[in-house]
């Protein structure tokens, strides 16, 4: 038995401590044993769990789903710690020096920015040299492949765009979309590879997207949402039939849909 001193008001050096306490010798079986690969999905998950907190205004939530991600944080930390690879402390040295590095226009006498645009593309270009990245493919080739599909591809068309490599205005982006739609459907019928052509079709509707200012992940959640108050209204309207929705004939539960759709 660990005796871990009682306190009204723990601090973020307490997290550290418990954290070592539970994967040392005498702490607890399950966090000796956790990888950087086993804690993953757990880290990806905790972050999503935070955004929704957001995505609710709901601050009592938000603080404890950080605290859950910023566990995750300490973890992945005491696990280098422990193969004597870096420290907590060194994770945030890290971060303070690149916030330094990447904010001349407040820290390092460069003239002050008032405009958050432009404080963007100092950003990017800064991050650029930092990474010593002297061409956009290479920083096309950094864009991390974990993100959500939707969101890497909005990015990658974002940094390209940056060199001119865009359409003028939404008419060259929609007209490339129903390109890819036409290339879907012979793919479809057997001439072509169906998969590739989905994707092409997805990548151009988060083009699209970004010429209308709609995150395309935010897009798909909607379209989600509003799928599941469709559905649920074909149940209701199926049980009023006395029947199930598998019990129905597809024209029935076209017929279903549409006055979901209407309501």
């Amino acid at each position: 038995m660990i005796d871990f001193e009682r306190k009204e008001h723990y601090g973020l050096s307490d997290l550290l401590r418990i954290v070592a306490l539970l994967r040392s010798e005498g702490g607890c079986p399950w966090d000796r044993v956790q990888t950087h690969a086993s804690l993953r999905r757990s880290l990806l998950e905790e972050a999503y769990e935070a955004a929704e907190a957001i995505d609710r205004e709901d601050p009592a939530l938000l603080k404890e789903e950080l605290g859950d991600l910023l566990l995750q944080v300490v973890f992945h930390a005491d696990i280098e710690r422990q193969a004597g690879d870096f420290t907590m402390d060194d994770v945030a040295d890290g971060e303070v020096r690149k916030m330094l590095f990447r904010h001349p226009h407040v820290f390092g006498g460069q003239e002050t920015v008032q405009d958050a645009d432009t404080v963007l593309e100092g950003w990017e270009a800064i991050k650029r040299r930092e990474k010593g990245q002297q061409t956009t493919a290479q920083a096309l080739d950094a864009v991390a492949r974990s993100l959500p599909g939707l969101w890497r591809a909005e990015k990658l068309q974002s940094k390209a765009a940056r060199d001119g490599f865009d359409w003028p205005d939404i008419s060259g982006a929609l007209a490339k979309l129903d390109e890819e739609v036409s290339e879907l459907h012979r793919a479809a019928a057997g001439d072509g590879d169906v998969t590739e052509e989905l994707g092409d079709v997805l990548f151009a509707a988060v083009k699209v997207g970004r010429f209308v200012g709609v995150d395309p992940e935010v897009a798909i959640h909607g379209t989600c949402e509003k799928f599941i108050r469709r559905y649920r209204a074909v149940e209701e309207g199926a049980a009023a039939m006395g029947k199930s929705v598998d019990q129905l004939p597809l024209e029935t539960l076209e017929t279903l849909w549409v006055e979901a759709k209407r309501s």
